[in-house]
């Protein structure tokens, strides 16, 4: 029998960091709506609690605590607030992004500025996303072009998570225009970088704490060894970081999912009609444990897919557990995000009238789970993806990843 209970270090963690969730996250959901981001105080005192670095290897200046603590640890901060995960200073998709392209070097030396003291005023991002589908050929308008100096990038990228916070970004570009999506390439650029342009930071649907913006890159250059290489297969690699970026993010879905629940049956408990609370009504006691086995199930599919990746990366990283990582991980998604969005949709139409007042916070965990169903990698790419793992399908990276022809997603 599998077993996924928690160790006893991973419960003290799990214990400090649901008491910074519900002490100082949970109160303040309307001051960061407003604020439009998480205070340098409450910056610090998750990175003094070592939240962003858990899922990465010590080799590269991680924690080394495996992707079942990371999940364990972001769902607990989701619940306080589902935006602060993404707003917190640190690597974010950054960190996983060099982990999986580039050399161990390079890891080590990206993620530095971040283990470093005052790490908590640093952010990474992922250049990824594109407003508009190129019209001529398959892949990327932005390009990125060999020279004597290295390689020079050209183009705009859109949907980036810290794009004007961000002080180092991955670049992802057209590197062989004939091969479509399968020719890309991925780039170590830094914000001072000439002809780098951070463009306005975009107004959104939800998660408020969190920047989206783009940048422009006019002649771009950078040096042979900023270029990101993903080991002996490169699509494999990029396939890999989308999957496992993924699965943090439904971690904080599920997050998300059980602060819904637990506000929403709240809310049943203590509203009277007829003479008894609306949760004894039997229409509004099935949907309230149907959305609890959404939650239940979500973590479930969650852990069992960090629990995969956890013995992919201690063992000899082979063709079978990464296929393994890639199936679970996939199911996770693609159900987390759904869930998520059902629990704040029921959480808002059992709260009647008051669901859309600002009085209460599920109609922002509501925007908050639109939105972060289309951070990463979507339930539609998960699905894809894990169709084509179980039927061991080639998987295409311009089916089973966000693209401007099928959807644009943030990273």
């Amino acid at each position: 029998m599998i077993s996924f209970a928690p160790t006893e270090d991973q419960k003290l963690m799990v214990e400090s960091v649901a008491a910074f969730a519900k002490n100082t996250l949970r109160p303040k959901i309307r001051e960061f709506e407003k604020e439009r981001g998480i205070s340098e105080a409450v910056r610090k005192t998750a990175h003094e609690l070592g939240l962003g670095l858990v899922a990465l290897p010590e080799a590269v200046g991680g924690a080394g605590l495996g992707m079942m603590t990371a999940a364990l640890l972001e769902e607990e901060v989701s619940w306080g607030e589902p935006s602060a995960g993404f707003a917190f200073g640190g690597p974010g998709a950054f960190g996983f992004a060099v982990l999986e392209l580039g050399t161990t070097e390079q890891a080590k030396a990206a993620l530095e500025p971040f283990t470093a003291s005052g790490g908590h005023s640093c952010f990474g991002a992922v250049a990824w996303g594109e407003a508009k589908p190129n019209k001529d050929r398959a892949g990327f308008t932005t390009t990125a072009t060999k020279s004597e100096a290295g390689w020079t990038l050209d183009g705009a990228k859109a949907y980036v998570v810290n794009a004007d916070r961000a002080e180092h970004f991955v670049v992802f570009a057209q590197v062989d225009a004939a091969a479509g999506w399968r020719g890309l390439g991925a780039f170590l650029v830094d914000r001072s970088a000439n002809g780098l342009k951070v463009l306005a930071r975009e107004t959104t649907l939800g998660l408020d704490a969190v920047s989206f913006g783009g940048i422009e890159l006019a002649g771009v250059v950078v040096p042979d060894s900023a270029r990101l290489l993903g080991g002996p297969d490169f699509n494999a690699a990029m396939v890999r970081f989308f999957a496992r970026n993924a699965l943090v993010v439904a971690a904080r879905g599920v997050g998300l999912s059980r602060a819904a629940f637990d506000v929403t049956r709240e809310y049943v408990d203590g509203r009277k009609a007829f003479g008894k609370p609306i949760g004894h009504f039997q229409s509004v006691a099935f949907t309230i444990a149907d959305r609890a086995m959404d939650v239940d199930a979500g973590r479930g599919l969650v852990w069992r897919a960090a629990s995969a990746w956890d013995v992919y990366d201690a063992g000899d990283r082979n063709a079978k557990d990464e296929k393994e990582c890639l199936l679970r991980s996939a199911h996770a998604v693609a159900f987390v995000h759904e869930a998520a969005m059902r629990c704040g949709d029921d959480g808002v139409q059992l709260h009647g009238g008051a669901g859309f007042m600002r009085d209460f916070p599920v109609e922002k965990l509501m925007r908050d789970a639109k939105q972060i169903g289309l951070c990463g990698m979507t339930a539609e790419h998960a699905d894809q993806l894990a169709g084509a793992v179980a039927i061991g399908a080639v998987i295409d990276p311009g089916l089973v990843l966000p693209t401007p022809e099928t959807q644009n997603a943030f990273v």
